[in-house]
Order: structure tokens, then sequence, then C-alpha cells
């Protein structure tokens, strides 16, 4: 009933991709009142992403950086309309971690979750939403709530196939090369310490906050 009206809302505020979803078992054990998803995507720059050559840059950081400040500050806009409506809206920062060490390198809510029950993309080898338009060259913010909303898209399969520039590209070796199955461990595809202690390797850049190789040798992103 809101989903029109909420799309429209946010991409006139900057978003350039909505989703929504009902996250039946996929709810967030922390807030298992919410029972929906807004998901709220915004792509990467090509000609950022066209600077990362066998390590990250100060233009992807400060992007990346802006990027999730955007997100953010798009997510306000969908909270106001929501709780107009009289309805609960729980924040998912674009950029979030957890101090739980059981769970580390996890958020409150993984966005991919929402963005794939929402039919926006799927997990790809790389660990990171594919979608059709923009490639994995996109980040998320999610909002949780207890407004009533259908998905607008079907969900979509892994079309990685037999590719393997992402397991390639990643200096970490965090990138097993699996298709990812729906609901198996998030390790059997890519180890996320893996990746976090080999980001803090570029301390010359955001301190070691970001890498984006896998994203940038990605060939779905040449669509962009």
């Amino acid at each position: 009933m809101y989903e029109k009206e909420l799309e429209k809302l946010l991409t006139e505020k900057g978003a350039d991709m909505v989703g929504f979803s009902y996250l039946g078992d996929s709810v967030s054990p922390d807030y298992p009142q919410y029972k929906y998803a807004v998901t709220i995507l915004r792509r990467l720059s090509k000609a950022v992403l066209d600077t990362i050559d066998g390590a990250p840059t100060m233009a992807y950081f400060q992007h990346y950086r802006a990027t999730n400040a955007r997100l953010d500050s798009i997510t306000l806009d969908g909270i106001s309309f929501i709780e107009d409506m009289g309805y609960l809206a729980l924040p998912v920062a674009a950029s979030q971690s957890t101090p739980d060490k059981k769970e580390e390198y996890r958020g409150i809510f993984p966005h991919k979750t929402g963005a794939v029950l929402s039919g926006l993309g799927y997990i790809g080898k790389n660990g990171l939403l594919l979608t059709e338009k923009f490639g994995s060259a996109v980040r998320m913010a999610t909002i949780l709530t207890d407004m009533p909303l259908e998905p607008q898209r079907p969900m979509l399969e892994c079309l990685c196939g037999d590719c393997m520039i992402c397991k390639n590209a990643c200096p970490a070796g965090a990138i097993t090369g699996e298709i990812y199955v729906p609901g198996a461990p998030r390790n059997t595809i890519f180890d996320a310490k893996k990746c976090s202690e080999h980001m803090k390797t570029y301390k010359n850049i955001g301190r070691g906050a970001v890498c984006g190789l896998c994203m940038a040798a990605c060939p779905k992103n040449k669509r962009m």
C-alpha cells in the first residue's frame, strides 16, 4: 500500500534503487518485532572505481565515506515517512559494526539479506550484492519496520557461473570461489576476518577502512 509512495520519496532524495521485503525467518534477532525491511541503494562512481589498481585510493575512500553519509541521510527521510504513517522505523547505517566479539564483522542486520529478499540483486562469489544495473558497485542502508511491505521484484539467482575474477583479485585470499547457497554460512564463500585484516594493511588510506579490489575487478560492473 505504501511501496510506490515511499519509493518515489527515496529516489527523489537520492536513492538509485529501493527494495521492500518481508523478512520472515531472516528478522534481526535483536529486533524481531520488525518483520519488514526497506533497502536503499546508491551506486558507486565508475570513475572512482577505475582509480583502484592493486590497492585502494584516497579517492575511493572519500567516495565510499560520502556515499555512506548520503545513504544515512536518505534513510532519515524514509523514517520520517514511515513514522508519519503511524509505524515504527529503525535505521541500519550504511556502514555498521558490532562490539560483540562473538559476532565480529557483523552488524545488527545484513543489508544484503533485505536486498536479496526484495529482488534488488543476488549474492556474488565476492560476498557482495550484485545488481543487474550496477553490478557490485553499490552501497546500501536499511530501514527495519513494522510497516507491512511487499517485494516489488522476484528474487534472483546467482549468475557468477564459473567466473573466478574476484577470487583471483583478492590479495587476502578471502574468497573461496564457491557459489553462495541461500542459508549457508557466510564463510562458505567469504572469510570476513581475512578481508578485515588485509584492509588494515592500507593504513595510509582511511586508516585501513577500505579495500575494494574485488569490487573493482568484478566484470558485472562493466555495464555501468
